[in-house]
């Protein structure tokens, strides 16, 4: 069966902040100069925003250059933020640290939002303008020409059993071609993935680094709810060594409402840690519990995040493609914030193209366009100055002193430099490299959940709404059925079940008795691409389910 071929100018795969934004400028552009543009979006979650987990504290910036009037527009920012606070942890007290004006946490002026009703709102804006919204379609593999330029994208074959024979509902994938292929995935995009390899992306910086964000949204009892308030924390659980800390954000929804979380840099050495647990543990600290007490949990759900920076940002552009948003890393990491940026890169990148799609003069080397202006025009941007500015935040907490040198050295060399030091610091290396063999660590005890303030991980993943169906072939994909056991679980004593956030991978005693094997539970998985990034051996590879499968987050 042939697949069916649409043909537009551009195709944006991912409708995150960046890749919608991106959507959005386009067609507004073409309304400027009066132009026909075909645009197609294609999305892999059910509905736009389901996908989305972010904090989210929003700088406004990007989105006022976009939309000037977006009050009047109903944009769902309606949290100001009206404090910060910042602590150092220790197990049973909390040390303020002051938030010196300048540096990267004043959130002045930002807003506290739900990250995934402000996606579903740009998704609204971008369909009034014309833009062509595929929700549910799973873009599972990139088109070449035959001079090696990026086609397009097409969609996965759906009806397919296990087995990979074709069920009564079989369909072929669609192919969608065009002029520019937008790549904007977000973190560790899997189609990213193969262009790094492809076109060698990845030659000249360092390589990404990552972190594991896990959060839920919490009712509270009204009397200790503080609308605009925000919180954040570094120190207990974690040791020095181990790069992480938490949010607490006050939201004004109408609600009593809280959304809170904990990162962990993936760059961990202990492969007994478990992120989950640490995040359930967290929640008993006397700063914390206090305000969920009383409380109910209404939703769970966990998204890995760039944390490489200005060093690990690759390429950007090559023959009919291009790399926007947290796709390429361009996350603030001190900031915690990466969705102003994402989105201004989609606006850049919409202007470059838009400027060769109406160029009539233009002499394509490549039947596919290759946009470098984008790349150029994001270097004088100020998203390029803001990312070198605090380049070296995130690399020196490597020292002795750990998460604590990274604050000695935002204090000086930050506060006073503003990022202007004559060197670039490095990370140490890829993540999966980074954990040490078990009979090197000390295993980590943890205690029970509660039910009311902690919980188990299947009663969380069953919040997060995530479905796939049964009957598919697996999108975690092993390279060697052998080397889970064989290594993993030798070497490392099976770190996947405990980085893994959704419960997906667990070692079962065979039915001899003798020794183990990996059960991967593919259902329960919400797309967060950990496994992916850490497992030690490269093995699992993470490739797209039938669209529309994965989490159901609402506002997120």
């Amino acid at each position: 069966m042939e697949r069916f071929a649409e043909e537009a100018d551009v195709v944006i795969v991912g409708a995150g902040p960046a890749g919608l934004s991106a959507a959005i400028r386009l067609k507004q552009l073409a309304a400027e100069h009066s132009k026909e543009i075909r645009v197609c979006l294609v999305e892999k979650a059910s509905q736009i925003g389901a996908h989305t987990l972010s904090g989210a504290c929003l700088e406004p910036r990007s989105l006022q250059e976009l939309f000037p009037d977006w009050k009047e527009r109903g944009a769902p920012l309606n949290t100001p933020v009206t404090e910060d606070k910042f602590g150092i942890l220790t197990k049973k007290s909390r040390i303020p640290v002051p938030i010196l004006p300048g540096l990267p946490m004043v959130n002045h002026g930002n807003y506290i939002v739900r990250l995934g009703h402000f996606v579903s709102w740009l998704g609204e804006q971008a369909e009034a303008l014309g833009v062509e919204v595929y929700p549910g379609y799973a873009a599972a593999e990139v088109l070449f020409h035959e001079d090696g330029s990026v086609k397009g994208i097409a969609t996965n074959d759906v009806g397919i059993q296990k087995d990979g024979a074709p069920k009564a509902t079989f369909e072929r994938g669609l192919e969608l071609h065009a002029k520019v292929t937008v790549f904007a995935e977000g973190c560790h995009g899997h189609l990213a993935k193969q262009l790094y390899k492809k076109y060698n992306l990845r030659e000249k910086c360092q390589p990404q680094s990552y972190g594991i964000g896990l959060k839920e949204l919490w009712t509270i009892d009204e009397k200790k709810w503080k609308p605009g308030r925000v919180e954040h924390t570094v120190g207990w659980p974690l040791d020095r060594h181990t790069y992480g800390g938490s949010f607490l954000y006050h939201l004004n929804e109408g609600e009593p409402l809280v959304a809170l979380g904990f990162v962990v840099g993936l760059d961990y050495q202990n492969p007994y840690l478990n992120p989950f647990r640490e995040f359930q543990r967290w929640k008993h600290h006397p700063s914390i519990q206090p305000t969920l007490e009383g409380g109910t949990r209404i939703a769970y759900g966990a998204r890995a995040l760039n944390e490489g920076g200005f060093q690990s940002i690759p390429k950007l552009t090559f023959p009919g493609g291009l790399l926007i948003g947290c796709s390429p890393g361009l996350m603030n990491v001190p900031k915690i914030k990466g969705t102003h940026t994402a989105m201004k890169s989609g606006m850049l990148a919409s202007e470059a193209i838009f400027s060769q799609l109406i160029n009539e003069n233009l002499q394509s080397k490549t039947i596919g366009l290759d946009v470098q202006e984008y790349e150029e025009n994001l270097k004088k941007s100020w998203v390029w100055k803001e990312l070198y500015a605090v380049r070296n935040i995130r690399p020196s907490c490597h020292s002795i002193l750990g998460v604590y040198g990274g604050m000695i050295y935002t204090g000086i060399f930050y506060w006073l430099l503003r990022g202007m030091e004559p060197w670039t610091l490095k990370h140490p290396g890829p993540d999966f490299a980074q954990l040490k063999p078990a009979k090197d660590c000390t295993p980590i005890e943890y205690p029970k959940p509660d039910g009311k303030i902690s919980f188990d991980l299947l009663s969380s993943v069953a919040l997060s709404g995530t479905n796939h169906e049964h009957d598919q072939p697996a999108h975690l994909t092993l390279k060697d059925d052998s080397i889970p056991v064989s290594r993993n679980l030798a070497v490392f004593d099976g770190p996947e079940q405990r980085f893994c956030p959704a419960g997906v991978y667990e070692y079962i005693p065979l039915e001899t008795g003798e020794g183990s094997r990996l059960q991967i539970n593919a259902q329960n998985c919400v797309h967060c691409k950990t496994c992916d990034i850490k497992d030690p051996s490269q093995n699992i590879n993470w490739v797209v389910p039938e669209g529309g499968g994965g989490p159901a987050y609402n506002g997120m």
